[in-house]
């Protein structure tokens, strides 16, 4: 392709030419911050929601630092139109989280306003859930969860204005007895989850487990 020429495919972190289905080059993968958690096991993801809600299970794929890789890969999918990145994360986290034990029954995602997904063209998580969805044979319920407040982007406030951010979430469908692996890209300050969780724990036989791209290090 002409533009593919044109305008080659770099790596993030070195600007050497990778194949357009790739995100770094193989040289530069090891400085990628992956967090190496356990899912079933205490870890410092699961750890920080404990002190916000009851949760069942938590894993982070990667540690976001403010001057990390991790970074530039996360602002390449919610700022920089690369919608392919959601794919691409999935793969790795699929490569390194497989249920050895209970697995959830749904996967639900962090929506965005309606506003928002206009501006944007499309919701960051959705492509990294259907691909997780397939990989893992679990259904992504895509429209489970409805955001009623439109809201600043928590990468873009600082942690004073993050803490003081009030959610304003709910549910679209009275579902019992699942058990809910809920989908964001960064822990920041849990805000954000906590509402939801609260929101879908009104029903008390549900249970919640937590799955982010990154954790706020």
């Amino acid at each position: 392709m002409l533009l593919d020429l044109l305008f080659p495919n770099r790596c993030l972190h070195c600007n050497s030419i990778i194949s357009k289905d790739e995100l770094v080059c193989e040289i530069c993968v090891p400085q990628i911050k992956f967090s190496h958690y356990n899912f079933y096991e205490e870890n410092p993801l699961k750890n920080r929601c404990k002190l916000l809600f009851p949760v069942e299970n938590a894993f982070a794929l990667m540690e976001f630092e403010q001057e990390g890789l991790s970074r530039k890969i996360i602002h390449q999918l919610k700022y920089h139109s690369q919608e392919k990145v959601g794919k691409i994360l999935a793969d790795w986290t699929a490569e390194r989280l497989q249920f050895s034990e209970e697995k959830p029954d749904i996967l639900v995602t962090v929506p965005l306003h309606p506003k928002k997904l206009k501006k944007r063209g499309y919701n960051q998580l959705h492509l990294y859930a259907n691909t997780l969805s397939k990989h893992w044979n679990i259904p992504h319920h895509q429209k489970f969860l409805k955001r009623n407040s439109y809201q600043k982007a928590q990468a873009r406030k600082d942690k004073l204005h993050r803490l003081e951010t009030k959610y304003d979430f709910s549910v679209t469908e009275n579902l019992h007895g699942k058990h809910f692996l809920l989908i964001d890209d960064v822990f920041t300050t849990g805000n954000t989850m906590n509402t939801i969780v609260w929101e879908i724990l009104k029903n008390p036989s549900n249970k919640i487990s937590i799955l982010v791209m990154a954790i706020d290090v």
